[in-house]
C-alpha cells in the first residue's frame, strides 16, 4: 500500500492528533508542516524529523499532499480549508468549522465545487458515553426523544480558554460556539435535528476581574497550563485581550420538536459534561464521560430522589484522549481519504452546530433575544449526506 501524504497546519496542542496518521510504510505518512511560529515548527519536527517545514500554509498547497489536518486556531479555520479544497487536497478541519455560519457555508461550497473530501474533527462522535447513549436511545431505552439537556463544567477553563486567544471574540466568535460546538453537536446527533431558533444569556462574571494580564503569544499552551492553579480567581497572566463570556446558557428548537437546554461553566472544580436525555418512555443520564463512568436510565415510576435506576451500563474505553475517541477519528479520517464512503462526523452536522452556537452568541449579546438560523442550500445538504460523491 502507498503511504498517503499528510501535512499538519497549526502546530498547537491540538495538532498532536496527527500523529495517530503517522505510520511510514503502514498507509499514512506526515510530510510537511506549517506554522508562523518557530518554535512550533521546530516542536513538531522533533515528532516528524524527515518531515519538511514552512512559515506559511500556502507553501504546502504545491507539495502533492493527499490531505492535511488543519489544527490552527479557530478563526484561522475557513480560509485555509478553502485554498487546500480548491488545490484538490483532502481537509481535516478540526472543531469548530468555522466561527461564523457564512464562514461554514463558504467551506462546504468550496468542498462542494472542487470535489476535495472535506471532514471536521467532532471526535466525541467516536466517544464511547456518546456511542452507548446514541446506542440505548436507537434500541428505544427511553421511547422518543422529547428533550436533551447538557451541563458543561470546565474545570480548567482558566488555563485553557483565558489566557490565550480564545478569550478573544475576533478569533472565537464565544466559547458557547468555540466550546460549545461538541455538545450541540453531540445532542444533534441524539436528538436526530438540528436547531432552527435559539435565545442565550450569559457574561464574563469572574475572570473579567483579574487584572493581572500578559501576552502570552510566544508562549506554548504547556508554559500555561496548571493543575495548581485553583481557586480561580487566584489566576494570573490572564489575556491581554479578554472579551468573552465564562458562563453561559442557552434554550435550543430543533427542526423535529425536540428542546435543548445547554449550560457552560468555565470555573468549576470538576471538568466534565453531563447529559440528560428524556424521552415519551424514560430518561437516560451520564455520571462521568470517560471510562469509569455509567450511563444510568430509569423507566419505571417513582416519587422523590433514588440512586438506582432501571438500567445501568458502564462507560467503556479510556480516560484519556477523550476517551479513546482521538486514535479512532483519525483512522475515520485516513480511510475516508483514502476510500471515501460513510463517516459518523458530516459536514453539514458541523455547520449546524456552529450555526446554533453562532446564534446563540449573538442573542447573548442582545439581551437574549431569539434568533433564527438561517437554511443550508439544500444542494449542499444532499451532496455532503450522499458521502462527498458526485
Amino acid at each position: 500500500m502507498t503511504d498517503l501524504r499528510f501535512g499538519v497546519v497549526g502546530l498547537g496542542a491540538r495538532s498532536r492528533i496527527a500523529q495517530y496518521a503517522h505510520r511510514p510504510g503502514e498507509g499514512s505518512e506526515v510530510v510537511a508542516l506549517a506554522d508562523p511560529a518557530a518554535a512550533q515548527r521546530d516542536a513538531a519536527q522533533v515528532l516528524y524529523p524527515d518531515a519538511t517545514t514552512h512559515a506559511d500554509h500556502a507553501e504546502l498547497l504545491d507539495q502533492k499532499l493527499d490531505g492535511v489536518f488543519l489544527t490552527t486556531p479557530d478563526d484561522l479555520h475557513e480560509d485555509p480549508a478553502i485554498d487546500f479544497l480548491r488545490a484538490g487536497v483532502s481537509v481535516f478541519v478540526e472543531k469548530p468549522l468555522a466561527i461564523t455560519t457564512s464562514g461554514c457555508d463558504r467551506v462546504l461550497q468550496a468542498a462542494y465545487d472542487s470535489g476535495a473530501r472535506l471532514y471536521v474533527g467532532h471526535n466525541m462522535r467516536h466517544m464511547p458515553v456518546v456511542l452507548k447513549m446514541r446506542e440505548l436511545i436507537q434500541a428505544g431505552a427511553i421511547g422518543e426523544v422529547k428533550a436533551i439537556w447538557c451541563r458543561h463544567f470546565v474545570g480548567h477553563g482558566g488555563d485553557f480558554y483565558f489566557k490565550d486567544w480564545h478569550a478573544d471574540r475576533r478569533r472565537t466568535t464565544s466559547l458557547l460556539l468555540q466550546k460549545g460546538a461538541h455538545d450541540i453537536d453531540v445532542m444533534h446527533w441524539l436528538a436526530g435535528g438540528y436547531t432552527t431558533r435559539v435565545n442565550a444569556m450569559g457574561a464574563l462574571t469572574l475572570y473579567g476581574g483579574i487584572e493581572d494580564r500578559l501576552d502570552r503569544s510566544e508562549q506554548r499552551f504547556a508554559d500555561f497550563v496548571s493543575q495548581d492553579n485553583w481557586p480561580p480567581l487566584s489566576q494570573k497572566g490572564m489575556a491581554p485581550v479578554m472579551d468573552v463570556e465564562d458562563i453561559s446558557m442557552a434554550n435550543l428548537l430543533l427542526d423535529n420538536g425536540v428542546y435543548v437546554t445547554y449550560q457552560q461553566c468555565h470555573y468549576t472544580p470538576d471538568y466534565w459534561r453531563n447529559y440528560t436525555v428524556i424521552g415519551t418512555e424514560g430518561r437516560l443520564e451520564n455520571f462521568g464521560d470517560t471510562s469509569g463512568g455509567v450511563v444510568k436510565v430509569w423507566n419505571s415510576r417513582r416519587s422523590g430522589y433514588r440512586e438506582d435506576a432501571d438500567q445501568v451500563v458502564e462507560i467503556p474505553g479510556s480516560t484519556d484522549h477523550h476517551g479513546g475517541a482521538d486514535p479512532v477519528l483519525v483512522d475515520e479520517f485516513v480511510r475516508f481519504v483514502r476510500d471515501g464512503g460513510a463517516t459518523l462526523t458530516s459536514p453539514v452536522a458541523a455547520r449546524a452546530a456552529v450555526a446554533a452556537g453562532y446564534a446563540a452568541t449573538t442573542s447573548l449579546r442582545d439581551n437574549g433575544t431569539p434568533i433564527d438560523i438561517p437554511p443550508l442550500d439544500p444542494a449542499l445538504v444532499t451532496y455532503f449526506d450522499d458521502g462527498q460523491a458526485r
